[in-house]
C-alpha cells in the first residue's frame, strides 16, 4: 500500500470518529446544561418554561439551517439575518394587502432570488463568499428599509399565526415545523446526491471538480436552498411575533452562527450536519433562558454567550488536531 493509500484510509478513519466526537461532545453539553439549570432554579422544568425554551430553539433551528448547509459546503452566508427580514417586510406587505397566499410566495420568492444572486456571485463572478454575502447584506437590509419607509406592519391572519403560536396534538406547531424541517434536512444531506456532493465540496472543492462535479452549479444550488429557507424563516419569525418592520433581521445573523458553531458544524466545511445544529440551537436557547431565570444581566449575556461559542469551536479544533495526530 503506497503513502497516498494510506494518508486516505487514516483520513476515512478520522473523519467518523470526528464526527462521533462532535455529536457526544454536544450532547453531553446540552445533559449539563439541564441538569445544571434544573438545580439552579426551581422554574425551569416547569411546563411553561419548557415549552418557552422549545419554542426558542424552534425558531432558532428554522433561522440557521440555511446557514449550516452552505457552511458543511466550504461557504458563508452573512446575508441571512437580513434576506429573513427583507422577506419578512415582503411577505408582510403582500398579506397587508389582502393576500395570504400572495404574500407567503413572495416572501419565500424574495428568498430564493437573494440566494441565487449570493451563490452566483460566488461560484461564477469568482467573488469569496464573505463579500459577496455581505454584499447581498446591505442590499437586502437596504431594500427593505425603502420598501417599509419606517412603517411597521402588525395583526396577522390566524392562518399565519398558526405556525407561530398554534399548536399540534398537544405540541407548539413552530417544534412541529422545525422536526418536519429537520428530517427533510437530514435526508436531503445524508441520502441524496446533492447531499454527498455538500460534504465533497466543504472536504475539498478542487477534488470534487477533479471528479467531474458540477461544483459551480451545485453552490449556487445551496445558497438558494439557504435563500429559500430565509424566505422561511422570515415567515416563521412575523408569525411568531405578529409584526414586521425593516430592522426585523438585524439581530439574527449572530445567532444562527452561534447555532451552526455550537453544533460542531466546521467553518471549515465538511465535517458536521443538520442534528448538530438542531442540539446547538437547544444550547443557544437553554444558554438565554437559564441566564434570564438566573437574572443575569443582559448586558452580560451577549459576552458570556461569546465565550461559549469560542470554547465550543477552540475545543473542536482540539478535538480534531488530536484525532489528527492519533492516526
Amino acid at each position: 500500500m503506497n503513502a497516498a493509500q494510506t494518508e486516505r484510509g487514516q483520513r476515512l478513519v478520522t473523519i467518523p470518529a470526528e464526527r462521533m466526537v462532535f455529536v457526544l461532545s454536544r450532547l453531553l453539553a446540552l445533559i449539563v446544561l439541564v441538569a445544571g439549570l434544573s438545580v439552579l432554579s426551581p422554574v425551569f422544568l416547569t411546563w411553561p418554561n419548557v415549552i418557552t425554551v422549545a419554542r426558542q430553539a424552534a425558531l432558532q433551528f428554522v433561522m440557521s439551517a440555511g446557514l449550516t448547509i452552505v457552511v458543511l459546503a466550504g461557504g458563508i452566508d452573512l446575508s441571512v439575518g437580513a434576506v429573513i427580514g427583507f422577506a419578512a417586510c415582503v411577505a408582510a406587505t403582500g398579506i397587508a394587502a389582502g393576500s395570504l397566499t400572495g404574500g407567503v410566495l413572495a416572501g419565500l420568492g424574495v428568498g430564493l432570488a437573494c440566494g441565487v444572486c449570493t451563490g452566483m456571485l460566488v461560484a461564477y463572478a469568482r467573488i469569496p463568499a464573505f463579500i459577496a454575502s455581505y454584499g447581498m447584506l446591505w442590499i437586502a437590509q437596504g431594500l427593505g428599509y425603502i420598501l417599509m419607509q419606517g412603517n411597521v406592519i402588525q395583526g396577522f391572519p390566524p392562518a399565519l399565526r398558526f405556525f407561530g403560536i398554534g399548536w399540534v396534538w398537544g405540541v407548539p406547531t413552530l417544534v412541529v415545523l422545525a422536526g418536519a424541517l429537520l428530517a427533510v434536512l437530514h435526508v436531503l444531506l445524508h441520502y441524496t446526491v446533492l447531499g454527498r456532493s455538500i460534504y465533497a465540496i466543504g472536504g475539498n472543492v478542487a477534488a470534487a471538480r477533479l471528479s467531474g462535479m458540477p461544483v459551480r452549479s451545485r453552490q449556487v444550488t445551496l445558497y438558494a436552498l439557504c435563500g429559500l429557507l430565509s424566505g422561511l424563516a422570515a415567515l416563521v419569525v412575523i408569525a411568531r411575533v405578529n409584526s414586521a418592520e425593516a430592522g426585523v433581521g438585524e439581530d439574527l445573523l449572530l445567532p444562527a452562527i452561534a447555532a451552526v458553531c455550537l453544533g460542531g458544524t466546521s467553518l471549515f466545511g465538511g465535517v458536521g450536519g443538520i442534528v448538530g445544529t438542531a442540539v446547538g440551537s437547544f444550547i443557544l436557547a437553554l444558554s438565554v433562558n437559564g441566564m434570564n431565570l438566573l437574572g443575569i444581566d443582559s448586558l452580560w449575556q451577549n459576552a458570556v454567550l461569546g465565550g461559549i461559542i469560542l470554547l465550543s469551536v477552540f475545543t473542536d479544533q482540539l478535538g480534531g488536531a488530536r484525532l489528527l495526530r492519533g492516526s
